[in-house]
């Protein structure tokens, strides 16, 4: 039950006047006593709240920043019109700051024996899985003076996945893959190791190219074509340790790293390589094995939607003991990782051997662009002893990319928007060159 804000009103209007020019119990009572009573069969005409039949349905997955709908069905089984308010609860990352209000309020009217579908559109500003919480009904009979409350529980999740907003950057990273497979009009080879097929000789061609056997039995000299290979295995590898919840903007370097793995994952499944996706910090928070090339991106994009990362260190040992289980022998092991000093030199030097023996590895991490632009900064005392600070950092994320290829590990050091497209290069020109 709820009294309101009319008839709090209505009972401050009459009582005023009898306070101020005879106050007594009597005139009191004689103002209330009818507001009570009309409050009382307001009350009777209202519309029961807990026999309303209420159902869910809509969408249970989203994009971040894009819009979800959920339906509330209302049915109103009793022989009283319902007029209500309706509330429809999500947790507050569901909708953008200051909009939640009128995102989650409806109002309705429906007659006996009646239903109607409400919309409530979500727009969640974080990843994960967002429960619906409860939704509370407050029915008000004809004059508006009192009213029924009462909540019902609908359960419902809806799934938000990563942005994956460098997919912007797919069309022209596969253009440069049908160049490196010879599938073009202008039919560029790639320098890869699989045998593609035979043509005639042109000057400035390799000798070790030609194949003496088909040139025997033909009257020109033929020469051997060559392709990236493909079916290759890589492992994308996130390390989702205390590095990788700094934020570098509005974002973790975790939502970055995400990002570019996703890219690369598109990439490589359309080239015809297999990926696989393991998430690690102390244990293994997410691993994605064995699917479909069309299947690889959806099981990728779920399985991070809900990984967080963890405030602790990560174990470097455990990391790459489970990436040796993980991948095959020959493969691409591509570590989105930090290039912190400490984290690098204490933790993944030591290990790194028993990953480059077996494997090519390829690290990629997240610059902070603000670094960038401290080291420019001059023209006073402090801006001056910032942009020393930013050198200084700068300097040593270059000396510990040196160590580490001198280990024979490619790096890859981008800001959060560069790094998609640079990791996807790096991959390109790994093929191209024949060393996958």
């Amino acid at each position: 039950m709820a009294l309101t804000g009319r008839a709090a009103l209505l009972a401050a209007l009459g009582t005023l006047p009898v306070g101020l020019w005879d106050p007594n119990w009597t005139g009191i009572l004689a103002v209330n006593t009818p507001l009570a009573l009309a409050c009382a069969c307001d009350f009777a005409l209202a519309a029961p709240v807990r026999r309303l039949g209420l159902t869910r349905s809509g969408e249970t997955s989203v994009r971040l920043g894009e819009t979800a709908e959920v339906e509330v069905t209302v049915t109103n089984p009793s022989g009283r019109p319902l007029r209500a308010d309706l509330r429809d609860a999500w947790p507050p990352s569901s909708w953008q700051r200051g909009t939640e209000t009128a995102a989650s309020r409806h109002h309705l009217t429906i007659p006996p024996g009646e239903r109607r579908r409400l919309t409530t559109r979500l727009r969640p500003t974080r990843r994960g899985d967002h429960h619906s919480d409860r939704v509370t009904i407050r029915s008000y009979g004809p004059l508006r003076l009192f009213a029924r409350q009462g909540t019902h529980r609908l359960p419902w999740t809806v799934r938000v996945l990563p942005p994956f907003t460098s997919r912007k950057h797919l069309p022209s990273k596969l253009a440069r893959l049908r160049e490196l497979d010879g599938r073009t009009s202008v039919l560029t080879r790639g320098q890869g190791t699989e045998f593609d097929s035979l043509r005639d000789y042109v000057p400035g061609d390799d000798t070790r190219s030609i194949d003496w056997r088909a040139t025997a039995r033909r009257s020109t000299v033929a020469i051997r074509t060559w392709r990236p290979e493909r079916d290759r295995h890589i492992l994308l590898v996130l390390d989702t340790g205390r590095t990788s919840a700094g934020r570098v903007g509005d974002t973790p370097r975790l939502d970055a790293s995400m990002d570019a793995a996703l890219l690369l994952a598109a990439l490589a499944s359309r080239a015809g390589d297999r990926v696989d996706l393991l998430a690690y910090d102390r244990r293994v928070r997410a691993l994605v094995q064995g699917r479909s090339a069309g299947d690889v991106l959806p099981s990728l994009v779920n399985a991070l939607a809900t990984l967080e990362p963890e405030l602790i260190e990560t174990d470097a040992r455990g990391l790459t003991s489970t990436a040796l289980r993980t991948a095959p022998r020959s493969s691409l092991i591509v570590l989105l990782t930090s290039l912190d000093k400490a984290p690098v030199e204490e933790g993944l030097l030591p290990v790194l051997s028993r990953l480059t023996k077996r494997h090519k590895v390829l690290v990629a991490s997240v610059a902070d662009p603000h670094i960038e632009k401290m080291a420019t900064g001059r023209g006073t005392v402090e801006a001056v002893y910032e942009a020393a600070a930013a050198a200084h950092s700068q300097s040593e994320r270059r000396h510990t990319a040196e160590q580490l290829t001198r280990r024979g590990v490619a790096v890859v050091d981008a800001t959060p928007n560069d790094l998609a497209p640079a990791l996807a290069d790096a991959y390109l020109s790994l093929k191209a060159a024949g060393r996958l």
